[in-house]
């Protein structure tokens, strides 16, 4: 859920993107193969083994003994060992490959890794030196001197087609006779996720989580330790043996170096972290029957990495975005758990109730989800108590930040939380801007029901902005907060599948953002041309994450033309209505594009068929 702001990131890295791959003719469908086809159910796995390397060479092929190393000039992305091809200077191949198995049945599976370039070569127009990534017999990509980068970048392929095959996975580089290139490879993964034949009973479950936590920090605010629990109900009428959390910010680390860690699990059994080490599998002690409820609890450490990001800190201000451990989704399609998504979200989670205990030293101000109250702690702290209800997940902030606040017109407490270099007149500004954006969206689809606003404003945040129940991270813009806000309802009230459906808060929200800013789309929709007939509003971040040059152009700017374009054709009564009237009727519940293109039809006597055909909103 990034912001406006996102967009120019995102059109920047297009220029990048154009150079940074050749992506080749799409994968053949499975079904080419005799062993392709799929079970009826999915066992969500992370396939690839030894990923990032740490654990010696095997199982992995490598064409010298060299490839794979820990050996100077060249750095890990994590950890200490990597796979360096080439770098030679001379006629020269190497090859790195691993055979692995994709789960029958799973609809979601993803492949990515981190790969650096650099080279010696001088030329920009010619690929003299190259590396080949291929999936059986499928080349996935090819790089060159061409894409020589100074840090690592990570890659991302969607090969759910090979879903129920045993293939390979290789890497083949290859030198011309002068001048190095070296390909360096790190924490490669194949996340496999999803069901193709959902279970009987299509409840979302575990349901009414509540979450108690109790942290505390260090001087700085940038290592938490502490406890968490969680109360939770089985809503299905299927038996609950097992429930997943999600580890969402160790995505920033590695597996063996990881920021988020559980220990002392009560309640249940851990198993093995899956999914890149974002999904742990707590084997519940009884099933739970319908109806029935239980509680897990274990001790929870929190590194946050350097870094002006959503998880992260910049100077002496911690960010600290996804950093609890919440549960997973299971519904018809089995256990969600989608891998994490830089480029956008994949935080699907249920509304849940949490008390949260933040003990930090007093110079540090820790604005956070819902409403907090300070209290005095041992010498020189402050005890931080959060309390919400109703939201799907908790963020905090913490640093020596300079607060503003306001109520806007309609009651809403709004804090304004800045870092150092925050002049005072922009604080101000998006003080005006935070209490005016509140009350509009809140006129259109709600009232806003969080109690508090916090906004925390970092110029450095390289994503524009993001958003979390009643607290938001942004950059000093107008267009980036309303929109920020925006998603209040559309993913804080109104959720959904963020991983599958991301144009169902990101459209959207940018629709209300145009809406709250009084712009009305008038012919944006003319702007529009597809880059190819598997591009659609709707399709999930597997494909975004794989043309992440095309994802803010055509879920945000496509899909919020596309409902201005709906707006004509039912008219701004009939409009205003439905989406009043849809936030109701999904308030603190979960939307899909089903169910949003029934009640759009309903609105109207008008066949909405061809409408979604020519804006290629499929579900």
């Amino acid at each position: 859920m990034r912001s406006t702001p996102h967009k120019a990131v995102a059109a920047g890295a297009a220029a990048l993107a154009a150079l940074a791959a050749v992506s080749l003719p799409a994968i053949p469908a499975a079904a080419s193969s005799p062993t392709a086809t799929r079970a009826a159910a999915c066992t969500p796995a992370q396939v690839v083994t030894n990923g990032g390397f740490e654990s010696g060479t095997s199982p992995w092929t490598q064409s010298s003994s060299g490839v794979i190393t820990s050996r100077s000039g060249q750095t890990a992305h994590g950890g200490t060992s990597f796979a360096w091809l080439n770098g030679v200077g001379s006629t020269h191949t190497d090859t790195l490959s691993q055979s692995v198995t994709i789960p029958s049945g799973c609809s979601t599976a993803t492949l990515t890794f981190w790969l650096h370039i650099d080279t010696t070569e001088t030329t920009s127009s010619i690929a003299y030196d190259k590396l080949t990534a291929k999936i059986g017999s499928a080349t996935l990509a090819t790089y060159s001197n061409l894409n020589k980068n100074t840090g690592y970048v990570q890659k991302s392929f969607d090969v759910s087609a090979f879903a129920g095959q045993t293939v390979s996975l290789t890497f083949t580089g290859t030198e011309d006779s002068s001048l190095q290139t070296s390909f360096v490879l790190d924490d490669i993964a194949l996340d496999t996720s999803g069901g193709t034949t959902p279970p009987a009973d299509s409840t979302r479950t575990p349901a009414a989580p509540s979450y108690t936590v109790s942290l505390s920090s260090n001087t700085s605010g940038t290592v938490w330790t502490g406890h968490e629990s969680v109360a939770f109900t089985n809503a299905s009428s299927t038996a609950l043996s097992e429930v997943y959390l999600r580890l969402w910010d160790n995505y920033h680390g590695t597996c063996s170096a990881p920021p988020i860690t559980v220990s002392n699990v009560t309640g249940g059994t851990a198993g093995a972290l899956s999914v890149a080490c974002t999904a742990l599998k707590i084997d519940l002690s009884s099933p739970l029957a319908q109806g029935q409820s239980a509680t897990i609890g274990f001790d929870l450490g929190i590194t946050v990495p350097s870094g002006a990001d959503r998880f992260g800190y910049d100077g002496a201000f911690s960010f600290i975005g996804n950093a609890l451990p919440v549960l997973a989704v299971k519904d018809g399609a089995g256990w969600h758990l989608d891998p994490y998504t830089n480029n956008g979200e994949s935080f699907y989670s249920l509304a849940a109730d949490f008390k949260v205990t933040l003990d930090h030293p007093s110079s540090l101000l820790v604005p956070a989800t819902g409403t907090s109250v300070d209290t005095p702690g041992s010498s020189g702290r402050t005890v931080t108590t959060a309390t919400a209800t109703k939201v799907r997940d908790f963020a905090w902030a913490a640093g020596p930040f300079s607060k503003i606040s306001g109520t806007s017109t309609a009651g809403v407490p709004v804090n304004i939380y800045s870092v150092s270099d925050i002049s005072s007149s922009s604080a101000q500004s998006m003080l005006t801007t935070a209490k005016s954006a509140v009350d509009a969206h809140a006129s259109r689809f709600g009232a806003y029901p969080y109690g508090e606003l916090d906004a925390v404003i970092d110029n450095n945040f390289w994503f524009g902005g993001m958003e979390y129940p009643g607290f938001v991270l942004d950059l000093v813009s107008t267009t980036a907060l309303t929109h920020e806000i925006g998603h209040q309802w559309w993913y804080g009230i109104v959720g959904d599948d963020e991983y599958n459906s991301p144009w169902l808060d990101e459209a959207f929200t940018d629709y209300a953002t145009d809406l709250a800013l009084g712009k009305t789309g008038t012919n944006c929709w003319n702007s529009v041309s597809w880059a190819s007939s598997a591009e659609k509003i709707t399709n999930s971040m597997a494909y975004w994450d794989a043309h992440s040059s095309r994802y803010s152009t055509v879920v945000y700017s496509y899909g919020k033309c596309a409902l201005h374009d709906l707006r004509r054709v039912l008219g701004d009564t009939a409009m205003t209505k439905l989406l009043k009237d849809y936030a109701t009727s999904h308030w603190y519940g979960v939307s899909t594009t089903a169910e949003f293109k029934a009640a759009a039809q309903a609105a109207t006597s008008t066949d909405l068929t061809s409408f979604w055909t020519q804006h290629r909103i499929e579900g």
